[in-house]
Formats: structure tokens, sequence, C-alpha cells
């Protein structure tokens, strides 16, 4: 997968195939997600043809899938049918647009502490992905931190499927901050596991989505502990402006933060 990746305006296309060309980024699709399009098949049509138009490499892309109520751990059966549907949608589209990989969340109630409830979070969370995972074998599924105050769920989630070649952590730095304490022993914590990486800035009270360098995260302590990951993942600048994400990665490579290196952007 590429070192970088932006969220691409479909209404400026075109100046956001030049921003990734300019900082060699991948795309992260975020207009997929939402059940309007998801149940509108003529928007799908138009923005899959939209973005299959432009000259340019979709293989490493990312898909940023539906997230909105779907919990495959219900235990509703109607509610566990609907989010698999709208993943199966999403997974479809990947497929479609010939890209990489496909992003969800965790999802879980944070304050529900009953064994009964993360013990069936985890194992029916394992249960679902891994067959997700074996009918579309050539895209990466990457799991999300949401509203976790804690990284130990999707860390036993992903321990359960270290073994799926195709299935990774997303990690949300922002939201670690905002619904956790962000501490470096998430990130210790998930580090075996961490495919994917979502940058963005905020109070810590509120997931702002704001442009790096401009609020309240300690990006020094994501930069210090990313480094020390096994792998190498990839890292969304995830704001939608396009001159938020060009003054974002600025600021990184300015400030050498992951994945640039350090002193690259003074050379």
């Amino acid at each position: 997968m590429k070192r970088l990746y932006i969220i691409p305006n479909a209404t400026q296309s075109e100046q956001s195939a030049s921003l990734a060309e300019h900082w060699n980024a991948g795309f992260e699709y975020n207009d997929f997600y939402a059940p309007c399009v998801l149940d509108n098949e003529q928007e799908i049509e138009r923005l899959i043809a939209l973005y299959c138009s432009l000259d340019r490499d979709r293989s490493d892309d990312v898909l940023h899938g539906a997230f909105l109520d779907v919990t495959v751990h219900s235990t509703d059966p109607m509610i566990r049918a609907v989010s698999d549907h709208r993943i199966r949608q999403s997974m479809e589209i990947a497929r479609r647009l010939g890209i990489r990989a496909v992003v969800f969340h965790t999802n879980h109630i944070p304050n529900f502490k009953s064994s009964y409830y993360t013990e069936g979070f985890v194992r029916a969370n394992a249960a679902y992905w891994r067959a997700m995972a074996g009918e579309y074998p050539e895209l990466l599924i990457l799991i999300e931190n949401m509203f976790d105050a804690e990284p130990d769920l999707l860390c036993a989630l992903a321990q359960q499927l270290y073994d799926v070649q195709n299935f990774g952590v997303c990690f949300d730095f922002a939201h670690a901050n905002v619904f956790g304490d962000g501490s470096a022993e998430w990130m210790r914590c998930l580090a075996p596991h961490i495919l994917h990486v979502h940058l963005n800035d905020n109070d810590k009270k509120t997931d702002l989505h704001g442009r790096i360098g401009t609020m309240a995260l300690d990006f020094s302590c994501f930069d210090r502990e990313i480094r020390k990951a096994p792998h190498a993942p990839g890292v969304l600048v995830e704001m939608r402006d396009l001159q938020d994400q060009h003054a974002s990665l600025t600021y990184m490579k300015e400030h050498g933060i992951y994945p640039f290196d350090k002193g690259e952007g003074h050379a």
C-alpha cells in the first residue's frame, strides 16, 4: 500500500487527482458509506464512473465502507442482516473500483462492560470477518477504532484473526484521543495489527477532523510509537478540504511526522 492517502472530492476530482499525484498519495473514497448513496443505484454508478475516468492507478486505493449503525455483533438477527447487506454493498463497490482495501468500524458500546457483551462482540466479529475475508480474498479488510475507550476489544479481535492475511486494523489517532486517552499504550497494544492509519487534529473533546498541527493532539507521540510498529502502514490525512489536506501534508513533512523521514522537510 502507499505511504499517504487523501480523501478525493467528487466535485473537484481533477484537483484531487492532481494533489494526490503531487504527494504520491492514494485515494480513500468517502463517497459510498452514506445510506442515501447506498440506496441510490444511479448515484453509485455515477461515482464509480467518475473515479474510473480519472487517469490514475487505483490499485492501492482504499474505500471507507458503510459504518452508520452497522453492528454485525448485534443479537438482533434483523440488524445483523441489514449490517451484512451494507457491508456487502461496500465490498462490491470496492471490487468494481479495483482497489486494495475497505475500512469498517468497531461500533461497539464502550460503556457496556458485561462479559456477555464484550465476549460476544469478539466472537461474533471474528466469525463474521473471517468469513467475509474468505469471500473477498483480493480485498484487505480494515477495522477502525471508533467510540472505543480502550483498545482491548479491537486488539482481541485482531488477535483472533491474526492468521487471516487480508485482515488488519485501521488505527484512528484522533478517535483514540477523543474517546480514549490516546496514550502510547493504545498504539503499543494495537501495533502488531495496524496496517492503515487515519490522522487529523482535534481538541480532545470533539472529533473535529481538523488540519494537522492546529489543535491539541500530540503528533510527536504518534510519530514515535508508529515507527516502532512491525508494519509500515499507510496514512490517510483525514479531512475533505483540499487546502487542509495540502497544509496538513506540508506540516507533516516539515516536522518529520510519519510517514515522512526526519529532516525531510528541511533538505
